[in-house]
């Protein structure tokens, strides 16, 4: 029974038990892939968190680093009458900076003074140096009392070189931030600034100042600085190292009275990705580190191929229950024309059966009404044969059709054959398409083969030039009125006796379609007019609509 039942379905929803299906396993495949991406996403954010934490700390690391190097030189230099060229680069060589501090534009030394001690300064920075340095700005374009000029700077590179006799007290930022150190006295970060080694060059970095104080208590004043340029984007670099090979996403914020302000960025950033923030203390400057996820919003792989498998085996599990589909309707109409075959079967016997015995009382009718009639024995076997044969001739037609419906023309052509294309006489067949019941075309071929016969013996047939007309037309639906008008053969005068013909179209044919016959003998020629029913296809046809179904 369930067999059967889910046989049913198959026949009953062809399309929709496929597509029910792959909708199916589809759904699967899809919750499957969403539970792996949620996976995914847990692990990834988990990963995201684990990054930022890390980037917190490496770049925290590189500047406690920088401050310790610098708390050191201060503690050197305070300790110092006079900071010398040869004192500096002695100490800045212990630190080894190529190999442990990466990052960093390098270590540089500003001493503070006033504006009187401006001449002198410039004397020093230009000691046994080809070329001269001046302080910039200088005081002709920006009078000021305090200086903080770059007196040494090393690695001594070209590019270091640029910085110095720059007076950094000149510039908001950086005298902000030495305003910090000296009042903190400790190792303090500037905002963003473009450093000076930049040139022409639009990079943001920052500066990290450590004061070195000259006494002790009351009586101590401000020596100078000893501090740190970084290019902000080759620090980010350098942290990100120590917590992965791999290209990050991070940006770097400088916190400026509450504004975010961009200092370096990292990686090929997005509007749409998953990030995570978090505060940076800086060498005593809130800044705010902004890293996000490198997943792309593509399918991870093992998304992808669940995705890719589920699929197939949706389509294929399509496919398969298409072909049972097909295969269940195609049982089905194998049965169903199985069984309207035998149904056509039965009542065809039925309907032969019937229609023979009408063929043979017409068959009776034609010999008792010929015999009454000859005169001759050879008479009344031509009279039987030509009838006979005029049945025959509609019989092969309706064989033909299969006993379906049969068209007027070919009933009036088959019986008008031998003189359609007689070049003496002209006969015309005109009229619409219209199909005819077995019983209702044998009827009629009757008719037309005694009015021809007729025609050829006595009538429009039996001379040259003479003219048959036969057409028609519908009536309505259901009737068809057919016309035959002789003309231009012998004069016509009304039979003395009546003849077969009449008796059989006026009795037999009449009696047959169900409709009175109109005879008339006109002077210029024969007029019959009949009404035949019309009929659609017969539903004993045996090549019927389901056969046609089924074979195609």
């Amino acid at each position: 029974m369930r067999r059967g039942q889910r046989r049913r379905w198959l026949v009953d929803y062809p399309r929709a038990v496929p597509l029910g299906i792959f909708l199916l396993v589809a759904a699967i495949t899809a919750l499957s892939v969403f539970s792996i991406e949620s996976g995914e996403r847990a692990r990834a954010s988990a990963e995201l968190n684990r990054k930022s934490i890390s980037m917190t700390s490496a770049i925290e690391r590189r500047a406690y680093s920088n401050s310790s190097f610098l708390r050191a030189g201060a503690a050197l230099f305070g300790s110092q009458g006079e900071v010398t060229p040869e004192m500096f680069r002695q100490f800045v060589s212990e630190l080894r900076l190529d190999a442990d501090y990466r990052g960093a534009e390098g270590i540089g030394w500003a001493p503070a003074i006033g504006a009187s001690e401006a001449a002198n300064f410039e004397a020093t920075l230009n000691e046994g140096r080809i070329g001269f340095t001046r302080i910039s700005p200088s005081l002709v374009e920006s009078p000021r009392q305090q200086l903080v000029p770059i007196l040494y700077l090393q690695p001594d590179t070209l590019r270091n070189r640029r910085a110095l006799g720059y007076d950094m007290y000149s510039e908001t930022t950086r005298r902000e931030a030495m305003d910090e150190a000296q009042r903190t006295i400790r190792p303090t970060a500037s905002g963003r600034i473009t450093l000076v080694q930049e040139g022409e060059g639009e990079d943001y970095g920052f500066l990290i100042y450590m004061p070195v104080i000259d006494g002790f208590g009351a009586s101590r004043n401000l020596k100078g600085f000893i501090y740190s340029p970084f290019n902000a984007s080759q620090f980010l670099a350098s942290a990100a190292e120590l917590v992965s090979g791999d290209e990050e996403r991070v940006r770097l914020y400088d916190i400026d009275g509450g504004e975010r302000r961009l200092l370096a960025q990292m990686g090929s950033w997005t509007e749409d990705g998953e990030t995570i923030q978090r505060d940076v203390d800086l060498a005593n400057r809130d800044m705010l580190l902004v890293v996000q996820s490198a997943n792309d919003e593509t399918l991870s792989p093992l998304s992808m191929i669940t995705l890719l498998f589920g699929l197939a085996v949706a389509s294929l599990l399509m496919v398969v229950a298409r072909l049972l589909t097909q295969q269940a309707q195609e049982d089905s109409r194998s049965l169903d024309w199985f069984a309207e075959q035998n149904s056509i079967r039965n009542s065809l016997t039925r309907e032969l059966n019937h229609r023979v015995k009408n063929t043979l009382a017409n068959v009776l009718s034609i010999v008792s009404l010929t015999r009454r009639r000859a005169d001759s024995l050879d008479e009344f076997a031509t009279g039987i044969d030509n009838r006979i044969r005029a049945l025959s001739a509609t019989h092969d037609l309706l064989t033909q059709s299969e006993w379906g419906t049969t068209p007027i023309a070919s009933v009036v052509g088959v019986e008008l054959a031998p003189y359609a294309n007689d070049q003496d006489h002209t006969v015309l067949i005109e009229g619409p398409a219209v199909e005819l019941a077995p019983n209702d075309a044998l009827s009629l071929g009757l008719a037309i083969h005694e009015l021809a016969t007729n025609a050829a013996k006595y009538g429009a047939l039996s001379t040259s030039g003479g003219k048959v007309e036969i057409t028609w037309s519908l009536v309505n639906e259901q009737l068809a009125s057919i016309v035959w008008v002789e003309s231009k053969g012998p004069e016509v005068t009304l039979p003395k006796k009546r003849g077969f013909g009449i008796d059989l179209i006026e009795k037999i044919v009449a009696h047959e379609l169900r409709h009175p016959v109109e005879l008339e003998f006109l002077p210029e020629g024969v007029r019959c007019k009949l009404l035949v029913p019309v009929r659609e296809p017969s539903e004993f046809e045996l090549r019927s609509s389901s056969q046609n179904n089924h074979d195609s």
